[in-house]
């Protein structure tokens, strides 16, 4: 069931629901409430479960980029440390292993940075979803308030 119907249903079950009197309460079936409200989690936009998806993936590119860092820098310091007997190839390798860690610091951050930016857009995409969904809820707000409203001043009318 989309949203939007659910969202109805449950309007409809707070407009139907026995009044309570001399108050603004109203009596509802809680299980039946439980399983619309649960519904609804079911029903939320794929766009919540995708910034979690996001989210453990920019985690899991960080650490493999990180990973990758590390494997690179440990392959110099074992370049370095076959070569040291001799100093002109220590002098050489030490400026490889600065050249090899400065790359991987490089491609460390194009990774992190690709990832935050990946993130940062479905993120926001979400947040966008988010608001739409709680302009709607807004609006559920208002009309109920609005019914209310008019409930109230028809019984004002009967007294």
């Amino acid at each position: 069931m989309e949203i939007y119907a659910l969202l109805e249903s449950l309007e409809d079950m707070l407009e139907n629901g026995k009044k309570v009197p001399f108050s603004e309460k109203c009596i509802v079936n809680k299980s039946e409430l439980l399983k619309l409200i649960q519904e609804i989690y079911l029903n939320l936009p794929d766009e919540l479960k995708q910034a979690k998806w996001i989210k453990e993936e920019r985690e899991r590119i960080i650490a493999e980029a990180q990973k990758d860092a590390d494997d690179i820098v440990k392959e110099a310091e074992n370049r370095i440390i076959s070569m040291i007997d001799e100093h002109e190839i220590t002098k050489q390798a030490c400026k490889k292993r600065d050249e090899i860690i400065a790359n991987a610091n490089e491609m460390h951050r194009e990774y992190k940075r690709d990832a935050n930016n990946y993130a940062d857009g479905k993120l926001g995409e979400v947040e966008q979803k988010m608001l739409e969904l709680g302009q709607t809820l807004s609006h559920v707000g208002e009309t109920i308030n609005a019914i209310l409203e008019t409930i109230q001043n028809d019984r004002k009318e009967l007294k």
